[in-house]
């Protein structure tokens, strides 16, 4: 089988860069092995959020500028980054995604644990503000599902006393949710999900205007389990409750960020793209500085060719990049990977300090082409986690450095086609 583009990653670098692709009239495949970072995702996207261990609050784009040349923001070019960035969220709301948020001044998520962090978009729904202090948010009432052990009002009780809210808590239940107590492991974010929709909404904010009565609570804080498939039901809930209703991320699996990688995949597949769901790349095939073909474990000897080839099949978490007792390692082509050759350098004894691993990736040009045995490789491009020279966790700029080189790869591709450099 062959393609104009193949990409192999099926998460949010993937998906942007073959919807871009798919918008030019490429015919794009795309090789997923299952689940992505957005199955994890907060809820919120970072575009640059700490710098020197310090949160940024305005102008996250002058920090970027000024960024070393191995960052991959500084490979994307902050002339791009600036043309990107506008793209973002008519894209996301084309495939039935709303984002809040601007890149002149980031805001403020709150986390599972009652911290704030910065971020740069949100979806729709999810408990931002402008400053982690002081709130506006008056007396807040954290409502919370009986049996549900992935939220933590104690530790949200303690941060919101902290920015100076008064804060109570109650929980409720439904008879519709009596098959998942069955057993824990069914009390899920997901799980949960699937049961809160259409009549059953109107139950759950009957019990949650009895709490606001109650408590004469302002705010109402809940975990994130409503919305598994589009945004209705949150602003079914929203419209019944008499009060704000603000959603707080839950431990994996994230409702919101499985619900964007459905609506990706789903324009991408509803617009000629193929998906490849639950298979993995084994090999590819590079002659002459060019990878001709690639295999899988499920086609087995069947090749897949194509003029250009992605990788975005994230760092460690995803096995896009692997380790042994003696190296990192690309597992699909053995790129070229930066990364310390002696193991004790990787990490730092105290867990709590930068971890010199978290800045690792295949090497790239700054066209984001990716290097083998010293020598760039005409035809295969790099986007998202896979990229080293940055360190996503404390910068908080994953999904930044993610969608803006998932842009450049596709402009890197669509520019060579047209100037017939292939």
């Amino acid at each position: 089988m062959r393609y104009d583009t193949i990409i192999i990653g099926g998460g949010m670098g993937g998906l942007v860069t073959g919807i871009n692709l798919l918008r030019q009239g490429q015919k794009v495949a795309v090789i997923s092995a299952g689940q992505s970072a957005l199955h994890f995702n907060s809820g919120s996207f970072g575009l640059y959020g700490r710098h020197n261990g310090e949160d940024i609050t305005d102008n996250p784009l002058n920090y970027i500028k000024v960024l070393p040349e191995t960052h991959p923001y500084s490979k994307v070019g902050i002339d791009n980054i600036l043309k990107y960035i506008p793209q973002v969220k008519p894209l996301f709301e084309e495939v039935g995604v709303t984002l809040h948020g601007d890149e002149k001044r980031n805001h403020y998520r709150l986390t599972p644990i009652g911290m704030f962090k910065p971020a740069w978009l949100s979806m729709e729904g999810y408990a931002t503000a402008d400053s982690p202090a002081p709130l506006s948010w008056g007396k807040a009432l954290l409502v919370n599902i009986q049996g549900y052990l992935d939220f933590y009002p104690q530790f949200l009780s303690r941060g919101l006393e902290k920015a100076g809210l008064k804060v109570e808590s109650r929980t409720f239940t439904l008879d519709s949710l009596q098959h998942l107590r069955k057993s824990a492991t069914e009390m899920r974010a997901t799980n949960i999900a699937r049961v809160l929709d259409g009549n059953v909404l109107r139950d759950v904010a009957r019990h949650i205007n009895r709490f606001i009565d109650e408590t004469d609570a302002t705010t109402v804080i809940m975990p994130a389990v409503i919305g598994m498939f589009d945004e209705s039901p949150i602003r079914l809930l929203q419209e019944q409750v008499k009060v704000p209703v603000r959603f707080i991320s839950t431990i994996p699996m994230s409702v919101g960020g499985m619900r964007a990688q459905m609506k990706l995949r789903t324009w991408f597949h509803q617009h000629g793209g193929t998906y490849l769901l639950g298979d993995i790349v084994t090999r590819g095939t590079i002659d002459g500085g060019r990878v001709k073909e690639i295999y899988t474990a499920n086609l087995a000897d069947m090749p897949l060719a194509a003029d250009n080839f992605v990788i975005a099949s994230g760092s460690f978490l995803s096995h896009g990049l692997e380790a042994n007792p003696d190296s990192v390692y690309e597992p699909i082509f053995g790129l070229d990977v930066v990364a310390d050759p002696n193991r004790p350098q990787w990490c730092d004894p105290d867990l709590y300090k930068e971890q010199r691993f978290e800045h690792y990736g295949i090497a790239t040009d700054s066209s984001l082409r990716v290097s083998h045995k010293g020598s760039t490789l005409d035809n295969l491009f790099a986007a998202g986690a896979v990229i080293g020279g940055c360190n996503a966790l404390k910068e908080e700029s994953g999904a930044g450095v993610t969608l803006m080189t998932a842009f450049k790869v596709a402009d890197q591709i669509l520019n060579s086609k047209k100037g017939g450099k292939q």
